[in-house]
Order: C-alpha cells, then sequence, then structure tokens
C-alpha cells in the first residue's frame, strides 16, 4: 500500500477511525534526516500489509504537529485504535520501526 499524506482535513477519517496500527512519519522537505528516513518509511508502506503507513509535512500541517507535540523531526508515531502506542525521535533502522508496529 502506497504512504497516505494526512492533513488536517483526513486525519480523522485516515488514522483516528483507521481498523489497522497506523505509523505516522512527522517530516519536513528541509530536514537532512527526515530525507534519509524518507525512503525507509517509503518501503515499510510497501511491505507491511497489517498497518497504513502515513506522513505528516509538519510545514503545511502545524496544527497537526502541535497535537502530537513534535519538538523534533523525523519523529515517528505509531496509534491503535486512534491512540498513541509509541513514538520515535530521530532516524530508525527499518527493524526498529516494524518493532514499533509489535507493540
Amino acid at each position: 500500500m502506497a504512504v497516505v499524506k494526512v492533513t488536517k482535513e483526513n486525519f480523522e477519517n485516515e488514522v483516528l477511525k483507521s481498523k489497522k496500527t497506523v505509523l505516522i512519519d512527522f517530516w519536513a522537505s528541509w530536514c537532512g534526516p527526515c530525507r534519509s528516513l524518507s525512503p525507509v518509511v517509503d518501503e515499510l508502506a510497501e511491505e507491511v500489509e497489517d498497518a497504513k503507513v502515513c506522513k505528516v509535512n509538519v510545514d503545511e500541517e502545524p496544527e497537526l504537529a502541535e497535537a502530537f507535540r513534535v519538538m523534533s523531526i523525523p519523529m515517528l508515531a505509531v496509534l491503535k485504535d486512534g491512540k498513541i502506542v509509541d513514538t520515535a525521535v530521530g532516524v530508525r533502522p527499518k527493524a526498529a520501526i516494524i518493532q514499533m508496529l509489535d507493540v
């Protein structure tokens, strides 16, 4: 499945009402570590079938970044049933992100 671009307009349907576990990558185009993490997140979106992978551009969606208390990027958040179950700041190896999804 492709990465879902999340905005404040589709956040409720794509994230809060998702039947699957949701991984959100909070990023910005000017962020070097975000650019290095992005291909890993894209790979996961194609490989992981029991989770939805989303991205939020913090420059375009400051309200969502604020709601998740994003202080540093890249930040990953895992949600189950609309609730945050895990977060991580900084670049993570693929295996560590997969482990986050198994919480």
